[in-house]
């Protein structure tokens, strides 16, 4: 990891130095991205089978998972994976539950009602992506909120392993939200399947779910065509910015970054700390720790492009993270909460020392689908209201018509609009 202090930086120094590794890459990525887009809507089936064979090694002739896979699924995750599946889906629900928006209905003016209604989204594709390891608790972030939603078709796309088949800890999560319809497909190919339809998989409305820099990137395009997707949120590799001061525990420092380094190569993670020998010690604990896990090289990747951050005041640290708009945000300071006012900008933030980010991965009750790449700035992470539709009702009888009419009437003739005018003016000189 690259050490450097914040104040010994100009703004251009300070921009560069806060670059995510998927976008130092994004030129090459969007080039590939776009001809394999265009490969799937040109051949369809076929060349999702290509893809799938160069891609994941595996030649498949069908790609949906069939009602027996399910059962076996059952059988192959062990008792305690199950229940902990089960433990995890229970508090997301709680949790996702307790937010959802409600209808409403409110008299603007006597005899004019308006109304706002909630519909779910028809038809949403599901990203569960697997890479180095299965996410089955991605498919409970995703399957959950759209089943409270009420969406009537949901399709959930997850990479296949080795023999083509679907990781079975998925299978088990989807089955505990109700999805029944899953592809064995990954990557773009899986992307650009649900975004046109092929003769296997039916085309969605929206697509959600994490992936790397090309499933990103791949949403991102799919989304700009005419009549394309929508998208969920950028949400591509991982990343935490952790703010400690100079009680925090370097140990637990240490491990909260390693535990967003261990996702992928294209991951980042960063320290920000007004203490010096706090950033000291956490370094050499990165050090030790990384040399006890299993999936130490992928992290070590990750931290090439990963910061240890110096800075004079924990007042430039919040500077710092709001800039960032980090995906994760740990607060490891004495009174977290009281200085969490001070967020403007992050996806999901952690208070104290017991408050591990990898919790909100899998079972604090939040959703785990959340913006990267900056984009905490402007968006929010997962809920129920992703998978809804809002729409506007208004009923207007006479006298609302006589009430409000006049304003219509003002609006339009001060806009140029004639035609709108006379749509209210010939109903009120009816009713006169």
């Amino acid at each position: 990891m690259r050490r450097l202090a914040w104040s010994d930086l100009d703004d251009d120094a300070r921009v560069d130095l806060l670059r995510r590794p998927a976008q130092r890459a994004s030129g090459q990525v969007g080039v590939d991205v776009a001809e394999l887009l265009g490969e799937v809507r040109r051949d369809g089936d076929a060349a999702l089978r290509r893809l799938t064979q160069r891609f994941d090694g595996v030649e498949l002739d069908r790609f949906a998972v069939p009602e027996a896979a399910f059962d076996a699924a059952q059988a192959q995750v062990g008792d305690a994976l199950r229940a902990a599946i089960e433990e995890a889906a229970g508090r997301i629900e709680h949790f996702h539950a307790a937010g959802m928006a409600a209808p409403y209905r409110v008299e603007t003016a006597p005899d004019v009602v308006c109304e706002r209604l909630l519909r779910p989204i028809r038809r949403v594709g599901l990203y569960v992506p697997a890479g180095s390891a299965p996410l089955p608790s991605t498919a409970l972030m995703l399957g959950i909120p759209a089943r409270l939603a009420g969406c009537p078709q949901v399709v959930l796309c997850t990479p296949p392993r080795a023999d083509g088949s679907a990781d079975p800890t998925v299978l088990v999560a989807a089955r505990r939200c109700g999805i029944s319809r899953v592809f064995t497909l990954g990557g773009v190919q899986a992307i650009a399947a649900m975004a046109f339809g092929t003769g296997m998989v039916p085309r969605c409305d929206k697509l959600f779910g994490p992936g790397n820099a090309w499933v990103t990137e791949a949403k991102r395009q799919v989304a700009m065509l005419e009549g394309g997707p929508a998208i969920d949120m950028p949400a591509g590799p991982s990343e935490v910015l952790v703010i400690a001061d100079a009680g925090a525990n370097p140990v637990f420092v240490a491990a909260d970054l390693l535990s967003q380094a261990e996702h992928g190569p294209d991951s980042q993670v960063i320290l920000a700390s007004d203490t010096p020998s706090l950033v000291d010690a956490v370094e050499r604990e990165v050090a030790r720790q990384l040399d006890e896990l299993p999936r130490a090289d992928i992290a070590r990747r990750a931290l090439a492009s990963s910061r240890l951050i110096d800075v004079r005041t924990l007042d430039d640290a919040f500077d710092l993270s709001n800039a960032y708009a980090p995906e994760h945000l740990i607060l490891a300071l004495r009174d977290p909460r009281a200085w969490l006012s001070r967020v403007e900008a992050a996806g999901s933030v952690f208070l104290g020392d017991f408050s591990p980010e990898a919790l909100g991965d899998y079972c604090s009750g939040t959703n785990h689908v959340l913006p990267t790449g900056g984009a905490a700035r402007f968006t929010g992470g997962l809920g129920v209201a992703s998978f809804q539709i809002a729409m506007t009702v208004q009923e207007v009888g006479r006298a609302g018509l006589a009430a409000i009419g006049g304003c219509a009437v003002a609006l339009a003739s001060a806009e140029g609009l004639d035609a709108h005018r006379r749509a209210v003016a010939l109903r009120m000189e009816a009713i006169a």
